[in-house]
This record gives C-alpha cells, sequence and structure tokens, in this order.
C-alpha cells in the first residue's frame, strides 16, 4: 500500500487537508477591527461574524475521501473516481475560501495564510496520483493480456 508512490501523494494530500483545521487562512483588518478566518469562520474579538461549518463540512468530506482513498489500493478505478470527487470538491472549498473572505466585507485589508494555498496544493498531488494509479491500471491490463 504505502510502496506505491500514488499513495505517498495521496498521504501527503491528506495531511495537507488535515492542517487545514490547525492553521488560519486569512486575517482581515476591518475598520479598526481585527479578524482571523479559520475553519470555524470568520472569527472576531466580539465573537463569532461568519459561520463556517459549510467550510469545515467540505473539508471533512474531502479528507475522507482521501482517506478511503488510500485503503482501496486494490480497487484502482474506485479510487480514481474519489480522487476526482476529491478535485473538484477542493475547486469548491477554494471558491468558499473566495466567497468568504470578499463578501463578507466591503473594504477590508485581507492578509492570507499559507493554508489558503492547501487545497491547490493537494489538487496538483491528487493529478499526481491519479495519474500513477492509471499506470498501474495500465500495467495490469498489459499483464492479464500477456497472460
Amino acid at each position: 500500500m504505502v510502496q506505491r508512490i500514488q499513495t505517498v501523494y495521496m498521504l501527503i494530500s491528506a495531511i495537507l487537508l488535515g492542517l487545514l483545521f490547525a492553521l488560519p487562512f486569512a486575517e482581515i483588518a476591518h475598520e479598526g477591527s481585527f479578524y482571523v478566518f479559520n475553519i470555524r469562520g470568520i472569527v472576531g474579538q466580539e465573537g463569532l461574524k461568519e459561520n463556517g461549518m459549510a467550510i469545515a463540512g467540505l473539508t471533512g468530506i474531502i479528507l475522507l475521501l482521501h482517506v478511503a482513498a488510500i485503503f482501496m489500493y486494490k480497487k484502482r478505478i474506485l479510487q480514481i473516481r474519489f480522487l476526482v470527487l476529491s478535485i473538484l470538491l477542493s475547486i469548491g472549498l477554494f471558491g468558499m475560501f473566495y466567497f468568504f473572505t470578499y463578501y463578507s466585507f466591503d473594504d477590508a485589508d485581507i492578509s492570507f495564510g499559507i493554508a489558503v494555498v492547501f487545497p491547490i496544493i493537494s489538487l496538483i498531488f491528487d493529478y499526481l496520483a491519479i495519474r500513477g494509479i492509471g499506470k498501474d491500471e495500465a500495467l495490469i491490463r498489459s499483464m492479464d493480456r500477456i497472460r
């Protein structure tokens, strides 16, 4: 399972997505107030401004898809489908990041953290994993033709 490079790609992608639960996405300064955008939502001194349960739920689903795909190493086509679904959901997650930061405030100074690029890096690793799984599937099919 771990000896396949695509499993390493999926594991790295899952770790990056898991880090989203710990790191802030952005720091927002608006009209003298300071807000932190993290997995819980947009939180300021006065409390929660925007609830981030949708982001937390979507991140959790993507993370579960990665973990499930890692353990489905004998079902390569299903692994590919899970990763394609994960890619689509990651694009949606990035869209939610954009929506939460730019539509919650009219004119704010937004300083993005490193965690915002984790879904994009995860997309790249998902693509590499899909390529590796496809190569494995092609190798298995070519071995079946030889027999």
